[in-house]
C-alpha cells in the first residue's frame, strides 16, 4: 500500500512538473503590445491626414486647433480630443507580415493606405505611418511605418477617425441670435 502511494505521489508530480513546464512554454506564444506612437501631444503642431487623393491639415496655434483651407470651420473639440485619445493610446499587437510584397492584402501600400503625419513646430516629422483597413476584423486595423516593411494588427480600429472630411473636424459656428 505504501508502495501505491508513493508511486501516486510521483505521477502527480510529473504531471504537476509537465503542467508548469506547458505553461511556461506557451508564454512565449501571447502577443506582446507595444504603443504604436511614443510622442507627447504637446509637441505635435500640426497633423496631416491623406486618403486617395484628399489631404486635411489641421494645425495647431498657441492652444487652438484649425482646419487649413477651412477658415469657416470651427474645430469640434471632441473630433480632436478623440483623435489623440485613440492614436496616442494605440497598441501594436502581432506583426502580419515583414513582406513588401505583401502589403495590398492588408491594404496599407503607398496609393491604397491612408497616410498620417504629426509634425513639430520646427516642421520635424515626430511620426508617419500608413493605415489599413481590415476585410475581416472590423474591430482593428493594419499599420506599418514608413521606415519598415513591417505590417502590424492594431488593438482597434481608428480609421474612421482618420477622416479628411472637414465635417467631421469642424463645424460652423453659432451665431448669436439677438434677444428682442
Amino acid at each position: 500500500m505504501n508502495n501505491k502511494l508513493i508511486l501516486s505521489f510521483i505521477v502527480m508530480c510529473i504531471f504537476l512538473g509537465l503542467y508548469f513546464l506547458n505553461l511556461s512554454g506557451q508564454k512565449s506564444y501571447s502577443s506582446k503590445k507595444s504603443n504604436l506612437i511614443n510622442v507627447d501631444k504637446d509637441s505635435i503642431q500640426k497633423i496631416l491626414i491623406q486618403s486617395n487623393e484628399e489631404v486635411l491639415e489641421l494645425v495647431k496655434n498657441d492652444t487652438l486647433w484649425s482646419i487649413s483651407e477651412h477658415d469657416t470651420l470651427t474645430i469640434k473639440s471632441q473630433s480632436i480630443n478623440n483623435f489623440f485619445d485613440k492614436i496616442l493610446n494605440l497598441k501594436l499587437e502581432t506583426t502580419m507580415t515583414e513582406k513588401e510584397e505583401k502589403w495590398g492584402a492588408f491594404n496599407i501600400e503607398d496609393s491604397t493606405g491612408t497616410h498620417l503625419a504629426l509634425i513639430d513646430y520646427n516642421g520635424n516629422t515626430l511620426s508617419y505611418f500608413i493605415f489599413g483597413r481590415s476585410n475581416s476584423d472590423y474591430a482593428r486595423c493594419y499599420v506599418r511605418t514608413s521606415n519598415s516593411p513591417n505590417v502590424y494588427l492594431a488593438s482597434e480600429n481608428v480609421m474612421y477617425i482618420m477622416t479628411t472630411n472637414p465635417n467631421y473636424w469642424g463645424e460652423k459656428p453659432k451665431e448669436d441670435v439677438p434677444s428682442e
